[in-house]
């Protein structure tokens, strides 16, 4: 009962309603409060007269203009009435509710006596609707036109009556308790004493219905009710309902007012009809009633479970944040542990050459003062029979002092450089991901077999999404397995739907299979198509070509080139291959090093024996955290003074296979060993420490090999900076061998070899070594397969 109060409350003044009205716009005023709002206007001016007129304007517009009057620009309730230019504006009060009301307007002073002015205009009261801001003129009737609302007048009643009544019994003699009950037939409320005393539930009053107190008291409020006359003819009753004017009227309306031509029905029927309507539509709004409450109550629900997230968020953030910090904390303390590492690996190479620089010193200095003192001797022949030892070893000592001796073999330098710059601009960038909502997962892609070929080594797919998909898709992923039935490699990724790769054994089936993705996921694969490579290629020419339309180049997966790879000696002992483009050119070995991604080799062939020429580099993703990658993961070397292993990406099972290392910095003497491994090879300590790896590690004098820990075959001869280290692993014979400048070094290192290797490389600090891939065999293996 409550929440209903507002509507009981009239808009101008805040109070409950008193004598209301009805205005044709359906909202209720006071009618005191309607009498303070008119505002007179002139005749011309009021909506009657424009509308008898002819002028177009509506309501509508008559409300747009009324706004423009009633509203001043810095004010948001009712302004000032924008009077004529002979009227004054008309001051305004402000209402308890908000709204501004306007008290009658000012007589205008009196003309002066000698002016002749023109008789004032005929003048006709306006209403605003404060609600609604509508115009509505008033006839001749003024307020009187407007019809009572007499149903708000007995509901304002009753809602005053049942706040203000007590619920107290009716028989009590002196101080009435407070009812139990109500007899609807005896209309009386009785305390429970009262009702055993004189309501006894026995007899004729045993029928008599008894009802709690508030029930009671509503269906005694439920009065006769009040017949409310016409307002056109105040002695006549309302007895019929004009359809068209939607209004009661009295039958005198029907024989001679405005109604006698309009539709009508029985006042009676009317209203059970507006009843039914208004009960169904109450059981609508009830409904929705219904959900606004269970809608407020998930509104409160979320307001603690926010509370509650939010706190558990903040602590999961705090957690992270400071698990970023002992991780910060953490590589903090490895770095000053690696600089005192360095501080103390320095101090250790100066004291021990201050210690020989010492000893040596001490030695030369007695040398000297010995031979000063045989020079004082003047025994010749007992000084002939000494001198030319003494001269031999001056001599001696001197060159000893001359091979960098007094040279520092430590700088005071620590070269060391701390790379924050990409941590601080990480942290900078820290922030929230925002979780959007997903989309489908795209269909699998359908693998369009009119366009998929294969032309000597190269294979060239096309694929397409389903005709009927709508799902957005940010790419495709192709994969193709090695050629003999092993596992899928990616062998490309992106938006285009045709792909052709290069670089495939000859005389191999291939297997192919496509799919997509998007933000959502991955869809399933498409159909798996299998592909056949060419037997050989051409023996003539040592070229490999790749004759794909011009449309298709840029598509190309594996070489972002021309048509044509030709083969062109450049020194004894090692051949490139030009890439020709009309754009630019690449170097084979940056250009080619996608190949061993999936595992791709080229089979050449014009020689006596059969190499696979495979184009590979490191493998990050395997490799030491310590080893450092560089000139696109063909150049390596180590932030550790410690050895640590780097694998190639592409392993071998078979086949003839040569690569080299160039030795791009070699400082200190230090080991680094060179070979090939298994995959889990341990990758913190030197090659060929455990069974995993085969390997040779050479310092500047000397080589050994080493496997499993065993140091077999010490060779002499070592490297320096700008050597090249060679690795021959021949899976056909089952050996491994190496050389040093393209000269074998030592014996066939190791034999009966099988299974699956990796090239390896194991280095320090002190190292940097760069990669050398798709080569053929150096001259001391060939000339040997051939006598064999």
């Amino acid at each position: 009962m409550e929440e209903m109060e507002e509507e009981l409350k009239c808009p101008v003044c805040g109070s409950f309603y008193r004598e209301p009205i009805i205005l044709p716009c359906s909202h209720n005023l006071c009618q005191a409060c309607a009498r303070n709002i008119l505002v007179q206007t002139p005749e011309a001016e009021s909506p009657q007269s424009r509308r008898a007129s002819g002028s177009a304007a509506s309501d509508y517009d008559y409300l747009d203009l009324d706004k423009m009057s009633l509203y001043s620009e810095a004010d948001s309730g009712y302004g000032s009435y924008g009077g004529f230019a002979s009227a004054p504006t008309t001051p305004c009060q402000k209402s308890p509710n908000g709204v501004r009301v306007f008290p009658p307007a000012a007589p205008l002073p009196p003309p002066p006596p000698s002016a002749l002015a023109p008789p004032p205009p005929p003048r006709s009261a306006c209403l605003t609707c404060p609600q609604c801001h509508r115009s509505l003129g008033l006839d001749e009737r003024g307020l009187r036109g407007f019809p009572r609302n007499r149903l708000l007048e007995a509901v304002i009643d009753r809602y005053q009556q049942g706040r203000a009544a007590a619920l107290r019994c009716q028989l009590c003699e002196k101080a009435p308790k407070e009812a139990a009950v109500m007899c609807e037939q005896c209309d009386v409320f009785y305390c429970e004493p009262c009702r055993l005393r004189c309501h006894p539930p026995r007899g004729p009053l045993a029928k008599h219905r008894l009802v709690p107190p508030a029930q009671g008291r509503v269906s005694r409020r439920l009065s006769p009710r009040k017949i409310s006359t016409c307002t056109d003819h105040e002695l006549e009753n309302h007895s019929m309902y004009c359809v068209q004017c939607k209004s009661p009227v009295c039958y005198q309306c029907l024989e001679e007012g405005k109604h006698s031509s309009h539709e009508v029905k029985a006042l009676g029927a009317m209203w059970k009809l507006h009843k039914s309507q208004l009960s169904q539509a109450l059981n609508g709004l009830s409904d929705r009633a219904k959900e606004a409450k269970e809608f407020l109550v998930q509104l409160r629900n979320m307001v603690q479970q926010i509370q509650e997230n939010s706190v558990e968020f903040e602590a999961c953030l705090v957690a992270q944040c400071d698990a970023l910090i002992d991780a910060l904390n953490r590589r903090k303390a490895q770095l000053l542990s690696r600089v005192n590492k360095e501080h103390e690996h320095k101090l250790k190479v100066v004291r021990d050459q201050i210690s020989h620089c010492t000893v040596k010193l001490r030695q030369t200095t007695g040398l000297m003062e010995y031979c000063l003192e045989v020079i004082k001797e003047n025994d010749p022949s007992g000084f002939l029979q000494i001198s030319d030892a003494l001269i031999r070893r001056v001599h001696l000592t001197e060159d000893q002092w001359g091979k960098g001796t007094l040279t520092p073999r430590m700088t005071t330098d620590f070269d060391l450089n701390l790379d924050n710059a990409p941590l601080l601009q990480s942290i900078h960038q820290l922030d929230f991901v925002q979780m959007k909502v997903s989309s489908p997962v795209p269909a699998p892609p359908i693998l369009q077999l009119e366009e998929c070929c294969t032309h000597n080594n190269s294979a060239t797919l096309s694929w397409k999404q389903p005709p009927l998909s709508t799902v957005q898709v940010e790419g495709y992923i192709l994969e193709l397995d090695d050629g003999n039935g092993g596992q899928f490699r990616e062998v490309y990724v992106g938006k285009e739907t045709m792909c052709t790769v290069d670089g495939l054994h000859f005389n191999s089936t291939y297997s192919a299979r496509v799919k997509a993705f998007n933000k959502t996921g991955v869809s399933p694969y498409s159909k798996t198509l299998v592909l056949q490579t060419s037997e050989e290629t051409q023996p003539e020419e040592q070229t490999l070509p790749f004759p794909v339309p011009l449309e298709r180049l840029q598509l190309r997966r594996m070489s972002p080139f021309s048509s044509t790879l030709n083969l062109q000696p450049s020194f004894p002992g090692r051949s490139y291959f030009e890439l020709r483009s009309s754009a630019h050119q690449l170097s084979l070995h940056s250009s080619l090093q996608s190949l061993n991604s999936a595992g791709c080799n080229f089979e050449t062939q014009g020689t006596p024996y059969s190499q696979l020429v495979a184009w590979f580099s490191f493998d990050p993703s395997s490799a030491h955290a310590d080893i450092i990658f560089s000139n696109d993961n063909l150049t390596v070397t180590c932030n550790s003074y410690d050895d640590r292993v780097v694998l190639g990406k592409t392993g071998f099972s078979k086949g003839l296979h040569y690569w080299e290392l160039s030795i791009d910095r070699y400082d200190n003497h230090p080991d680094p060993a060179f070979g090939v491994a298994r995959i889990d090879v341990l990758k913190d300590a030197m090659l060929g420490k455990d069974d995993k790896a085969w390997a040779m590690y050479v310092d500047n004098n000397r080589s050994w090999f080493m496997h499993n820990n065993s140091h077999t075959n010490r060779t002499e001869g070592g490297i320096t900076k700008g050597a090249t280290v060679g690795v021959l692993l021949d899976l056909t014979r089952r050996t491994l061998t190496f050389s040093i400048n393209e000269d074998q070094q030592g014996p066939v290192a190791f034999e009966n070899l099988e299974g699956l290797f990796f090239p390896a490389v194991s280095l320090n600090r002190n190292v940097q070594v760069t990669l050398h891939t798709g080569l053929p065999v150096p001259e001391f293996y060939a000339s040997r397969s051939a006598m064999q």
